[in-house]
C-alpha cells in the first residue's frame, strides 16, 4: 500500500480496529477544525465523513497487520490512536506521540512498565486465571480523550518540539 501524502507535517494515525467509535467522532471533528490529516487503519471497511482531512486504509486481514502499516508509516512528530502497548512501544522509538482511546499519554519512559504489565497479563491469562478486561469505556473517557487531543493539537500546531507538555 502506498503512504498516505499530505502537505501537513503532522498526521493522526488511529488503529481503527479496536478503537470506540466515539474517540473516532472527536478524531473527525478535531481534523476539521485543526486541518490536520486523521488516518484511520483497520483490516475491515470503514465509514468516514466527508472531509478532505479524513482517511481510511484498510489493510489485509492478519495478526498485527494494521499495527504494522501504522509503525511503518508514523513519523517524528505524528500522534498514534492506539491501545495496543506493543505498537506504542514502536512508534514511540520513531518519535511519535502516542495517547489511548482513554486520552493517557504513553511515553519513553512509562511503556516498559506497561508492556511488563502486558506480558503479566497475558501470562495469567495463559495459564487459566481470570483477568478481566477493561472498564466500559465511559463519559470521563470521552472527555479524558478529548482533553488530552486538544492539549496535544494546541502544543503541535503552535510549533512546540515535544507535542505533549502538561500530559505527565
Amino acid at each position: 500500500m502506498p503512504p498516505v501524502t499530505n502537505s501537513s507535517p503532522l498526521r493522526i494515525w488511529v488503529d481503527a480496529d479496536a478503537c470506540p467509535a466515539v474517540v473516532k467522532d472527536i478524531l473527525f471533528r478535531a481534523a476539521d477544525r485543526c486541518t490536520v490529516q486523521v488516518t484511520l487503519v483497520a483490516n475491515q471497511m470503514l465509514r468516514t465523513p466527508p472531509s478532505r482531512w479524513v482517511s481510511a486504509v484498510q489493510v489485509p486481514r492478519g495478526f498485527d497487520v494494521a499495527d504494522a502499516y501504522i509503525a511503518a508509516q508514523a513519523a517524528t512528530g505524528d500522534l498514534v490512536i492506539t491501545g495496543d502497548i506493543p505498537l506504542a512501544a514502536e512508534v514511540l522509538k520513531k518519535g511519535a506521540a502516542v495517547l489511548n482511546p482513554r486520552g493517557e499519554r504513553y511515553t519513553e519512559a512509562t511503556i516498559g512498565e506497561r508492556l511488563a504489565m502486558r506480558d503479566m497479563l497475558e501470562e495469567l491469562r495463559s495459564s487459566g486465571v481470570a483477568t478481566g478486561g477493561p472498564s466500559a469505556f465511559s463519559q470521563a473517557d470521552r472527555r479524558a480523550f478529548g482533553n488530552a487531543l486538544d492539549r496535544f493539537l494546541q502544543s503541535a500546531l503552535a510549533g512546540r518540539p515535544s507535542g505533549m507538555p502538561g500530559l505527565a
